[in-house]
């Protein structure tokens, strides 16, 4: 190996703006695609089907003006807990639009996820004493992990040295490492917006929907939390004596979503990149229906659509674990935690339907009525068309 490695050519100078236009750009195209077609914001058209979804909805004119107040009571996780009920309003101008472009609600909540993100940093600061810093603390953090890895007892789960991994991209393979640098932030923000901007359309109903939903955030909050009381290095701002290179940022070039003040820099445990992927290579290995096939149930899909699928689980995986590893961004162990994390958020995913009832006073105080989601077209398992807005056991957003 030379004293001065090839790193691959940087990411083009064109990703500090064209970056924000693709996203946005898909997220214009998903409020496009996932619109409700036969609905007008401005148009006569009024929720009929009042009778069909009993509870409040079943109540007319007369009976709604006694009751200015309606409560509901549901059960979340087997918690009965009353909660107002704001479909009174679905026909303000906001409620309208929510009810037209369903995919907003899923917009506001990416936000949200981001605002959370954005406090990790100062709040790692202010966990850490001042007199050690956080800058050592996440230093020791990252050769604790590399210690870990690859001189415990547990070395043989990590066979390869991240460091060689990126050293052999870097000598043998500079353009595979040019793609990685290049698609290291692609794979990360615009690739997981698509991602659930294609599930959103694609997905077989809005239940199925929320489970990669829910989990995929669930898995953000539980990195969060991790990123505040384990601030860990990532392999690129470890001292040189441990051979790493930071290949996607070299010549300032650097992504609009990590130029920012507000980034936190030692969020490497675990990887968010390789949590995302997870839940999408999962989630791409359900929409195989592989996993019916294997166990003799019936199947939709081709043979041809099958593999197509199963076979994109497994390179999607592949691809950001190696993209993370060969830029030094990342750990093995960040990867392997990504996946314990995931696995965990799956089975409990459905603890953040104990938000609801905060969401329902929300949209209460904002007069807004929140739709049912239009995932799959909106259409449940046996084609019938679902209620417009929400209902006692029905999908919701959180």
């Amino acid at each position: 190996m030379s004293e001065t490695p090839d790193l691959g050519k940087p990411q083009f100078a064109s990703h500090s703006w064209l970056e924000p236009i693709v996203v946005v750009g898909i997220m214009i195209g998903s409020l496009v695609l996932n619109r409700r077609k036969n609905f007008s914001i401005f148009g006569g058209d009024q929720w009929d089907d009042r009778s069909a979804r009993g509870g409040y909805f079943a109540l007319d004119d007369e009976a709604r003006a006694q009751s200015p107040n309606p409560m509901k009571i549901e059960r979340f996780c087997g918690i009965p807990i009353k909660t107002p009920d704001s479909s009174r309003w679905a026909n303000n101008i906001h409620s309208r639009i929510l009810y037209k472009f369903p995919f907003l609600v899923e917009m506001f909540y990416w936000a949200l996820n981001y605002v959370f993100y954005s406090v990790t940093k100062a709040t790692a600061a202010t966990l850490v004493p001042a007199q050690v810093g956080v800058v050592a603390v996440a230093q020791q953090h990252g050769e604790d992990v590399l210690w870990f890895e690859h001189q415990s007892a547990f070395r043989w789960l990590f066979p390869f040295l991240e460091s060689d991994y990126q050293h052999f991209f870097m000598a043998y393979h500079p353009n595979i490492m040019t793609f990685f640098n290049r698609i290291y932030s692609l794979v990360h923000i615009p690739g997981t917006v698509l991602f659930l901007s294609w599930y959103y359309h694609e997905a077989p109903n809005a239940n199925i929907f929320a489970v990669a939903r829910r989990t995929m955030t669930l898995g953000n909050f539980i990195a969060f939390a991790v990123f505040c009381i384990y601030p860990c290095m990532p392999p690129r701002l470890l001292p040189e004596s441990y051979n790493f290179f930071d290949t996607v940022r070299q010549e300032h070039a650097e992504s609009v979503w990590v130029d920012s003040k507000s980034v936190n820099q030692f969020a490497a445990m675990p990887s968010l990149h390789f949590t995302y992927a997870f839940v999408i290579s999962c989630t791409f290995l359900y929409h195989s229906e592989i996993l019916r096939r294997i166990r003799g149930k019936p199947t939709r899909k081709s043979t041809l659509t099958q593999v197509i699928y199963a076979v994109l689980a497994v390179l999607y995986s592949i691809l950001v674990l190696s993209v993370i590893v060969a830029t030094a961004n990342h750990y093995w162990m960040d990867a392997m935690m990504a996946m314990i994390s995931v696995t965990v958020c799956f089975l409990i995913n459905r603890v953040f339907l104990l938000l609801l009832p905060l969401e329902y006073c929300v949209c209460w105080a904002l007069r807004l009525a929140k739709p049912l989601p239009n995932v799959g077209g909106n259409k449940s398992d046996n084609g019938a068309q679902s209620p417009r807005y929400r209902t006692v056991g029905a999908y919701d957003v959180v």
